[in-house]
């Protein structure tokens, strides 16, 4: 007969448990949050880094912007040495037309033209370079008794600056350049007019559009000395503002935003020297006594 186990020793037996430690899963865990916040800071350092660029990009286009705009002879920007230079010009290829190089070298002196048969030659060659350019629904030449009239405008598919700016759109930019490479191989004085539609400024005391054709007058001014036509060519470069429209019909209309570059023969120049030049003329004021304005605009002198 088998022995029975007391009751009292079954009490004294010691109950043993068994503790599962479930460190490795918590590990897991955190682990697993580091690997996220390493994936928002690398988002996070690409788009600082695309803002950057971004940002890079469009202070370069200011810069170029003001460069073109402000840029006059004297200073570098709109504080001397604060702006940065204009963009180089694109090289220009050489012209070869026949009816203004003949006879004439690589160092000849420039050509003058007089007559309306010379100075329809120089507008065809003018509204060549306007088809080679894709332009020429923008360009007209037009010979008049003042000389060569040669009309760059807008039109409602393309403008030749950029809006409310002096800053040229490229394709124009190239064709004023070879007008300028065109230019310099002719004698003739030259005006350049800037003209705007009658949308007007917001507070004209401030800017107004005898400020943007003024500075639009000066772009392509620029335009064309960077095309190599030397500045002595230049008799005037002025603003109009919306004053001479050409759609007379429609004071908005596109084809009154243009610039103008007047090829003068040499009576026209003539006269508009004279106009703004010292006074020639003599004003008699009573029998024996004759008044002459001064040269620095004083009151008048007896003489």
């Amino acid at each position: 007969m088998s022995a029975v186990t007391p009751k009292s020793s079954r009490r004294h037996e010691e109950t043993i448990v068994k503790k599962v430690s479930r460190r490795a899963q918590h590990e897991d865990h955190g682990g697993n949050w580091k690997v996220a916040f390493a994936d928002f800071c690398l988002a996070l350092l690409c788009l600082f880094l695309v803002l950057w660029v971004l940002g890079a990009r469009d202070e370069e286009e200011v810069r170029r912007k003001f460069g073109v705009s402000v840029v006059y002879d004297g200073g570098t920007g709109i504080f001397d040495g604060d702006s940065a230079r204009p963009v180089p010009p694109a090289v220009v290829e050489p012209l070869a037309d026949a009816a203004l190089a003949q006879d004439s070298g690589d160092d000849a002196a420039p050509r003058q033209y007089e007559t309306r048969e010379d100075l329809k030659k120089l507008a065809a060659t003018v509204e060549r370079l306007g088809r080679e350019a894709n332009l020429e629904n923008n360009l007209q030449a037009v010979v008049t008794p003042t000389g060569l009239r040669v009309i760059l405008h807008d039109t409602h598919r393309r403008g030749i600056f950029e809006f409310g700016s002096a800053v040229p759109d490229q394709r124009f930019d190239q064709l004023m350049q070879r007008m300028g490479q065109l230019f310099a191989q002719v004698g003739n004085s030259l005006l350049v007019v800037g003209h705007t539609d009658a949308v007007p400024f917001r507070n004209p005391a401030v800017r107004s559009n005898w400020h943007l054709s003024g500075e639009r007058a000066m772009a392509a001014r620029t335009s064309l000395m960077q095309g190599g036509m030397p500045i002595s060519h230049l008799l005037q470069v002025v603003g109009m503002a919306d004053r001479a429209p050409m759609d007379t019909d429609d004071p908005h209309g596109a084809m009154n935003r243009r610039i103008e570059f007047l090829v003068l023969t040499r009576e026209r120049a003539k006269m508009i020297e004279q106009m703004f030049g010292a006074p020639q003329s003599v004003t008699p004021l009573i029998e024996g006594v004759d008044a002459v304005q001064s040269r620095d605009g004083g009151a008048a002198e007896d003489a």
